[in-house]
């Protein structure tokens, strides 16, 4: 058991504490100790304990009522607890369970099954939280998705309209302007898309994870020229200084990924006659990747919540550009992937630098084959 897993024992008899603390201290709980009611809210508000074995018969505050107390106050109500008591009546254990108990082991207890309730409680609580966890992340993705898609389908829509206005009367500086707003907003929907799916399967382990020995010079060259129209209609410069021919041992398409984005991303919150460098490096027995721009910069606030889907909706770009964020989301999966990391460093006003690491291929082979 993880020794970070912390049970409270509350029982005004000193036998009981120490065959259940010394029992328990085994598998590697920690222990906190109360012996009466009163004591035992105090240091659950304090210490947040796992999980509560609680006696009845106590001086003072019966088992009854700290039970009840402790699920009316917000700190410790999710606290699972367990009433362990002499009280061995049908109406005392449903007097046990309505106060808020998940259990009720009676005495004289067998060690083993205290152990056997304790960890099944503690695995119900775990993945209770889990589940929860899950639950506002589906919430929260939805809400990206409903938000920056409205965002993405409101221009293509008044442009589709214009369009048709202009084709009659024949505009064609304003044709062609509109077009390639059209054309702007397709290919945000395309990215969206991508990012989606490559997310969805991700988070389903759906995705395929082929590893080959690949030259990261070549994936990043390969990658740029993707953006090659898209760095002169911003008039934005993206500068490849990538000489060195590092090689790694990945996935080609997550690699390719995570630099796309990378650029994408750069692009989107730089203005005009700005500028984005690529640059790699060996750091220890790592590659180190970087995409830099000039750009607005990040607010150090945001910072911490740009790889989560905490964040509710996405910031605009310079040029109107609309995203959900989920292209980060995913670059932090798939870097984690190959046993790398990622971060960012940001001066408001100034830009962004986008770090990502990767093992170089000698140490890939040898985890690959270890």
């Amino acid at each position: 058991m993880n020794t970070t897993t912390t049970v409270m024992i509350v029982d005004d008899t000193p036998t009981n504490l120490s065959v259940l603390i010394d029992y328990l201290n085994n598998f590697g709980f920690e222990i906190l100790v109360a012996v009466d009611g009163e004591g035992a809210i105090s240091s659950a508000i304090a210490g947040q304990p796992d999980l509560i074995l609680l006696d009845i018969m106590m001086p003072g505050m019966d088992g009854y009522e700290t039970c009840r107390r402790l699920k009316q106050d917000p700190i410790t109500q999710d606290i699972p607890v367990i009433f362990i008591s002499a009280l061995s009546e049908s109406i005392d254990k449903i007097k046990g369970f309505s106060s808020g108990a998940v259990d009720y082991i009676t005495k004289p207890f067998q060690q083993d099954e205290v152990l056997a309730r304790v960890t099944t409680h503690l695995t119900l609580q775990r993945q209770k939280k889990e589940l929860a966890e899950l639950n506002a992340t589906k919430d929260k993705f939805f809400s990206i998705i409903s938000h920056d898609m409205r965002g993405i389908f409101v221009p293509i829509m008044g442009s589709t309209d214009i369009i048709k206005r202009m084709v009659k009367k024949y505009d064609d500086d304003r044709l062609n302007k509109f077009s390639k707003n059209l054309s702007s907003s397709v290919k945000n929907a395309i990215k969206l898309f991508e990012n989606l799916i490559e997310w969805s399967r991700l988070q389903q382990g759906n995705m395929e994870f082929v590893q080959s020995k690949l030259s990261l010079k070549d994936l990043i060259a390969q990658t740029v020229d993707l953006f090659m129209e898209h760095q002169k209609s911003k008039n934005i410069k993206i500068i490849n200084e990538v000489i060195d021919d590092f090689q790694v041992y990945g996935d080609e398409n997550m690699i390719k990924t995570i630099i796309r984005n990378l650029i994408s991303n750069a692009l989107k919150f730089t203005n005009s006659g700005g500028k984005i460098t690529l640059k790699a490096k060996k750091q220890d027995s790592l590659i180190e990747v970087s995409v830099s721009d000039s750009g607005i910069g990040i607010n150090p606030d945001k910072v911490k919540d740009l790889f989560t889907l905490k964040q509710q909706k996405s910031v605009v770009g310079t040029g109107g550009e609309h995203g959900t964020g989920l292209g980060l989301i995913l670059c932090k999966d798939f870097v984690e992937k190959h046993e790398g990391k990622i971060w960012v460093n940001s001066i408001v006003g100034h830009g962004s630098t986008f770090k990502f690491s990767l093992p170089e291929l000698d140490k890939n082979l040898n985890l690959l084959h270890s």
